[in-house]
């Protein structure tokens, strides 16, 4: 898009000073709200800066800024579908002013008006199993559909669920740990193409950064920032989706976690969130409620609208076979202890479980266990 000079020139300010070493976001702020604007901290002087404690080596970076990379990142928001915001513009998201550090620049490819729309983030392992895919994908759609955008950080596993199922139905935002000119980790491409056409990349680092392991607890922080509520689904005690929960306690947004088996290591994680106090969810519904005075008119919307809850057993199986459902949980188990529990013969109980797996009633897990399938 096209820009004034006075536009260039404020967001060529703000990138010397994020590009200056020793800079953060919190400092940067700092050093704004001193000297009055991003020009005038640029402009301060090194005895004025020098005064306020800012590094020889920043002071340095801002007498003589990095003119190639600023002038790439210019160029790079002058291109269709590409903005630059800065904390100054009307277009920058208000709730990211509420961060004890907002990021100083954020470099967004697709649609920045989606920045100020109610958002949920939903986060969770790179490593999910079968069911925690189809629950963060069906939590993300039926809360898309409602208009809620979807929120999350473009990694493997629950991310890419959560985005895939918010694309299905409404709009979803990927925050990057990367420059926008980059996609981490390249099996995501076409989904963050995707999700540029009807959505938008957002990241606060300027074109040609790669991945590295300090900017995801950045890009976390802007995840939980922009929403109302962090979901977690599946995540173990190390998970970084942890962080980005902490985050969003700190930033007094709402944190919600689905509760799983206890012998899944991925539930630990959702089961330690609950403990300090997260909000346990097992239906899409229940994130709504408790954003009720913040999402009112989406409430007020749909509370006459049925709730999904699991169907009962199928009432035009035979009684064998609704006796093999009633032995089972959520818990996946073996054959042999479906064979106990029934008293049914092996080899019926194999074939019963195939039938069943093929209707869609039970799901088959790795080692030959089965559990009832999780719906709605």
């Amino acid at each position: 898009m096209t820009r004034s000079r006075a536009e260039l020139d404020a967001a060529g300010d703000w990138l010397a000073l994020s590009l200056a070493p020793g800079l953060g976001a919190r400092r940067i702020g700092q050093l704004v709200e001193r000297f009055g604007s991003a020009e005038a901290a640029r402009r301060a002087g090194r005895n004025a800066l020098t005064e306020v404690g800012v590094p020889k080596d920043a002071i340095a970076a801002l007498e003589t800024p990095d003119t190639a990379r600023i002038d790439a990142a210019l160029s790079w928001a002058e291109q269709d579908g590409a903005h630059l915001l800065t904390p100054d513009s009307a277009r920058y998201p208000s709730r990211l002013h509420e961060l004890p550090a907002p990021p100083p620049l954020l470099f967004v490819r697709g649609d920045p008006t989606l920045l100020h729309e109610p958002q949920i983030a939903v986060v969770g392992s790179r490593n999910p199993t079968l069911g925690g895919i189809e629950t963060a994908r069906d939590f993300s759609a039926y809360l898309a559909g409602l208009g809620l955008v979807i929120t999350s950080g473009l990694a493997l596993g629950i991310d890419a669920a959560a985005h895939e199922g918010a694309l299905g139905s409404g709009r979803t935002i990927a925050v990057l740990g990367t420059g926008p000119d980059r996609v981490y980790p390249a099996a995501n491409r076409d989904l963050a193409r995707r999700i540029a056409g009807a959505g938008a990349l957002v990241t606060e680092f300027p074109p040609g950064t790669g991945p590295q392991a300090s900017h995801f607890p950045r890009r976390n922080r802007i995840i939980s920032g922009l929403s109302l509520g962090t979901l977690v689904v599946e995540a173990a005690i190390s998970s970084g989706s942890l962080i980005t929960a902490r985050l969003a306690s700190e930033q007094g947004r709402e944190v919600f976690a689905v509760p799983s088996s206890i012998h899944n290591p991925l539930a630990r994680g959702c089961h330690a969130l609950i403990r300090q106090g997260a909000k346990l969810v097992d239906s899409a519904t229940q994130i709504l409620e408790e954003l009720g005075p913040q999402l009112s008119a989406i409430v007020n919307e749909h509370s006459t609208g049925p709730t999904p809850e699991q169907p009962g057993p199928d009432q035009t199986l035979d009684a064998d076979h609704q006796r093999l459902l009633s032995s089972m949980g959520y818990d996946a188990v073996s054959p042999d202890e479906l064979v106990s529990r029934t008293g049914l013969p092996a080899f019926e109980v194999a074939s019963m479980l195939l039938l069943l797996e093929l209707q869609g009633h039970v799901t088959s897990h790795p080692g030959g266990r089965y559990s009832l399938q999780v719906r709605g």
